[in-house]
C-alpha cells in the first residue's frame, strides 16, 4: 500500500504544481496584455479619441485622420522640421484589428501618428467613431498579406495624391516620423524604391522586416498596386513582408538602404533594450537574415532611428518624451547631417538663422535654439577640428549633400 499512496501522493502534488505555475503564467500574460497606465498617458491617449471634436489639429476625412498642423513644442525652433513636413509628405497606415484598437491602436493614435500627414487604421472591420478602414479580411496571422494588399490598393485609390510617401507600420511600432523625413528627403517620390529594416533571404535584393515597419515611394506604390492588376504579383504567401518584397523586385522597385552616413541601422525589430543591451545568441535567426552586419551595443543604432517594433503602451508614451521633450541642457546633437540640395530656405531664413547661431557663440544668444549646419558629410565623420570650424562659418554648409548609405548600396 505505500508504494501505490507514494506514488498518488507525487502525482497530486506534481499536478497541484503544474496548475499553479499555469495560473500564475497566465495571471502575467493577463497584466502584460492590459498595461495599466498613469493618468497623465490615459489623458494623452484619450486626447486622440475624436480627433474632429477634440482635437483642431485633425481633419477627418472618411476613414482617414488629416494632419493640419505639425505638431511641436512651443518656443522650439522647429523650421528644418516644418519645412520637411511640409515638403515630404508621409501617409502612415497602421496595420490593426477590431480587438486592438483599446489596448494599442489608440496609444499609436495619441503619440507617434500625430507627426504623419495623414493617417489610417486598417483593420479587418469598419468601425466609423475610431476611426478604422474595413478591408473585409478575417483577423489571424494567415490574413497578414491580405490585409497589406487591400490596405495598399485603398490609399492608391484613395489617398495617392495627399501623400509623396507611404509607410506601413504595426500597431505595436514606434516611428519617429520627423527622422524619416530626413531619409526621404534625398529622394523623390518618383524614385521606384523603398525602405525598412532590411533582410536577406528569399529574395535577391532582400526585403523589408514587417514589424520595423516599411515605406514606399508613390511610384513603388503604383507599381505594387499595378502588379497586381497585370498579374504579375499574386497572394502566394501570408508571410506579408518577405511576398510584399517579391512583388515588388519583380516590379522593379528597388529596396532601398536606409542606414545613415554612418552605416548605423535606423529601422529596428525589436524594442530598443533588445538593440542596446541584449546579446543575440549565435542560433539566433536574426543573425542570418539581416542584410548589413548586425552591431549589438549602443552603435547599434543610428542617433536618427526610424523605428521599433514591440513596443506597448507604456513605452510608445516613454519613447515620445525622449524623442521630443527630454534634452541634456548646454548641448547640441553631436551627429547633424546637413539637408539635401533641394531642401533651402529663405535668403532672409538663413540669415536670421546665422545671426542667431553668432549670438549664442558669442554668450549673448537669448530665445529659441538653432538648428545649424552638421560637419558629417558623406559617410564621413569630420574632426572636432573641422566641426569647430563649420560652426564658425555658420550655415555655409546647411542646404547641402545629405546622402544616406543608399547611394552606396547600388554598389554593394
Amino acid at each position: 500500500m505505500k508504494g501505490p499512496s507514494s506514488r498518488w501522493s507525487f502525482s497530486l502534488g506534481f499536478l497541484v504544481g503544474v496548475c499553479s505555475i499555469y495560473f500564475f503564467l497566465h495571471q502575467v500574460w493577463f497584466e502584460r496584455s492590459y498595461v495599466v497606465l498613469s493618468d497623465a498617458q490615459e489623458k494623452a491617449a484619450a486626447v486622440g479619441e475624436r480627433p474632429t471634436s477634440e482635437d483642431p489639429n485633425w481633419r477627418k476625412e472618411g476613414a482617414a485622420l488629416i494632419n493640419l498642423l505639425h505638431p511641436h513644442r512651443a518656443g522650439e525652433d522647429s523650421r528644418v522640421a516644418d519645412e520637411l513636413y511640409q515638403k515630404v509628405r508621409i501617409l502612415c497606415w497602421v496595420m490593426t484589428g477590431p480587438y486592438n484598437l483599446q489596448t494599442r491602436t489608440r496609444h499609436v493614435r495619441a503619440t507617434w501618428s500625430r507627426h504623419c500627414n495623414v493617417v489610417l487604421f486598417m483593420s479587418s472591420m469598419e468601425d466609423r467613431d475610431f476611426p478604422t478602414v474595413g478591408l473585409g479580411t478575417k483577423e489571424g496571422r494567415d490574413q497578414l498579406y491580405w490585409k497589406t494588399i487591400r490596405a495598399f490598393h485603398y490609399v492608391y485609390e484613395h489617398h495617392a495624391q495627399e501623400a509623396d510617401w507611404f509607410l506601413k507600420a504595426d500597431d505595436d511600432t514606434y516611428v519617429v516620423v520627423d527622422n524619416l523625413r530626413w531619409i526621404l528627403s534625398n529622394h523623390t517620390p518618383e524614385e521606384p524604391i523603398y525602405f525598412g529594416k532590411r533582410f536577406k533571404p528569399f529574395a535577391k535584393q532582400g526585403y523589408m522586416s514587417g514589424g520595423a515597419g516599411y515605406v514606399l515611394s508613390k511610384e513603388a506604390l503604383r507599381r505594387f498596386v499595378e502588379g497586381f492588376q497585370t498579374k504579375v504579383c499574386t497572394h502566394t504567401t501570408p508571410v506579408e513582408d518577405l511576398a510584399l518584397g517579391q512583388c515588388l523586385e519583380k516590379m522593379g522597385v528597388l529596396a532601398g538602404d536606409s542606414r545613415d552616413t554612418l552605416q548605423r541601422e535606423t529601422f529596428h525589430p525589436f524594442v530598443p533594450e533588445h538593440h542596446l543591451t541584449a546579446k543575440f545568441s549565435k542560433s539566433f535567426w536574426y543573425w542570418s537574415y539581416c542584410y548589413y552586419p548586425i552591431v549589438e551595443g549602443p552603435q547599434c543604432c543610428s542617433d536618427l532611428a526610424v523605428s521599433f517594433h514591440y513596443v506597448e503602451a507604456e513605452l510608445m508614451y516613454t519613447l515620445e518624451y525622449y524623442t521630443y521633450h527630454l534634452r541634456a541642457y548646454g548641448y547640441r546633437s553631436r551627429y547633424r547631417p546637413p539637408l539635401p540640395q533641394g531642401l533651402g530656405f529663405s535668403l532672409l531664413s538663413l540669415t536670421t538663422m546665422t545671426a542667431e547661431l553668432k549670438a549664442v557663440e558669442e554668450g549673448t544668444g537669448r530665445g529659441r535654439f538653432t538648428t545649424p549646419a552638421s560637419s558629417v558629410g558623406g559617410n564621413q565623420a569630420k574632426t572636432e577640428t573641422d566641426s569647430g570650424k563649420g560652426e564658425k562659418d555658420g550655415l555655409n554648409s546647411f542646404p547641402f549633400d545629405n546622402r544616406t548609405a543608399v547611394t552606396q548600396d547600388r554598389q554593394h
